[in-house]
């Protein structure tokens, strides 16, 4: 899908930028020039609606909007519930490395030391994580920790019911390669939960929603998103429901707004830079050609990206202006993308309830940050990728 509409060369189509922030929490709107640049470059696609924000360091320098939030018309603005999708796993990670902080968890322990009993024993909770009892008889779920989990090294397919015989299994040796897996981010989940007895939910409320301000944003569906909340439209341009996602998931269930997403940047960038340094830090190198679809071989070395590599939640790459890294979040009808570059501090959130917006990352990025290196071929599966 993301190919044929790269290579038939979308550009945007919307109208009506949203005022600014509110109160003590006020963000800037865009500056005129990248106000013009994005009511130009949305013109053709059909586009439905996106919204920007810039941070700098700990500052939200802008916070930007542009198009409909649903079928009937009302304007996106900041304060707009839309889909986090796998952004959740970047503020999932953010979570994770507290507990790392605070020695209620190690990176590098074996995950099974925290479980009060062998993983593939647990055989009743399907439902609500994923379908551990079918490692039984495969031992390599002895050796997963947090890290391979977070850098997605884990073996596991993205999802188990994926698999052809929908049974989770391990496709290589944990840790040794990289392969996007949200069971294995569910498995981690389900340490903390189970092993830790933590509430996952609880947790990012207490140590990241409530912090940062972000009072639009949570692991499950609340009844008050329903008053601005936004649709989602697909390639196609069909009009889809925000879906109310009734269970918190690790891998992407967070529901939250563009002005919640620029505290969250802004604000761990004010709080936590130790976690900012490790985020930065090159981790497992990615030798695909692209991220999708997983469990790809070795790209022949041409083909691979030089200095890619998973990080804790985030893929880390070097560009002309030094590190940097990103997080993506997609589906059907959603395409979300958090950019940041270590010198500069300077980072991009960009979350859009129509996919088709994608197209628009790499040149709205640019405007906003220059040439950054970001590989866009690999993280979309496209070659070239088409700056609009």
């Amino acid at each position: 899908m993301i190919a044929r509409r790269i290579l038939a060369g979308l550009a945007l189509a919307l109208t009506g930028l949203s005022g600014p922030l509110a109160a003590q929490r006020q963000a800037k709107p865009p500056p005129t020039s990248f106000d013009q640049y994005m009511r130009a470059h949305l013109q053709s696609s059909g586009t439905r609606g996106i919204a920007v924000a810039l941070t700098e360091g700990r500052k939200v320098r802008f916070v930007g909007t542009w198009g409909q939030r649903n079928t009937a018309g009302d304007r996106l603005d900041p304060h707009t519930i839309m889909y986090g999708a796998s952004l959740t796993k970047a503020v999932f990670a953010y979570t994770v490395m507290q507990l790392v902080d605070e020695s209620k968890l190690s990176l590098d322990t074996p995950l099974a030391s925290y479980l009060p009993k062998p993983l593939p024993d647990y055989t009743d909770v399907q439902d609500d994580y994923s379908a551990w009892q079918h490692l039984a008889g495969d031992e390599r779920w002895r050796k997963l920790t947090a890290r391979m989990l977070l850098n997605h090294s884990s073996g596991f397919h993205n999802f188990y019911w994926l698999e052809p015989d929908k049974r989770l299994q391990f496709h290589f040796e944990p840790g040794t390669r990289y392969s996007y897996s949200g069971d294995g981010i569910i498995l981690l989940q389900f340490v903390l939960e189970r092993g830790l007895g933590l509430s996952l939910g609880d947790e990012m409320q207490r140590r990241v929603f409530t912090p940062f301000g972000m009072t639009d944003t949570a692991m499950k569906w609340r009844s008050d998103f329903a008053a601005n909340n936004a649709q989602g439209w697909d390639e196609s341009g069909k009009a889809f429901e925000h879906d109310e996602r009734s269970r918190v998931r690790a891998a992407g269930s967070m529901d939250t707004t563009i002005a919640d997403m620029a505290r969250f940047s802004a604000g761990v960038h004010a709080r936590h830079p130790s976690w900012l340094r490790q985020m930065y830090r090159p981790g497992l190198p990615i030798t695909t050609a692209s991220q999708f679809p997983v469990l790809q071989p070795d790209a022949p070395r041409n083909q691979q990206v030089a200095g890619l590599a998973a990080g804790l939640g985030v893929v880390t790459f070097k560009g002309p202006q030094g590190s940097g890294f990103f997080k993506g979040g997609h589906n059907d009808t959603t395409g979300n993308i958090w950019v940041c570059l270590e010198q500069s501090q300077r980072c991009v959130v960009i979350l859009a309830n129509d996919v088709r917006a994608e197209a628009l990352f790499p040149g709205i990025v640019e405007q906003l940050l220059g040439e950054t290196g970001l590989p866009w071929q690999w993280e979309y599966g496209v070659q070239p990728w088409t700056k609009q």
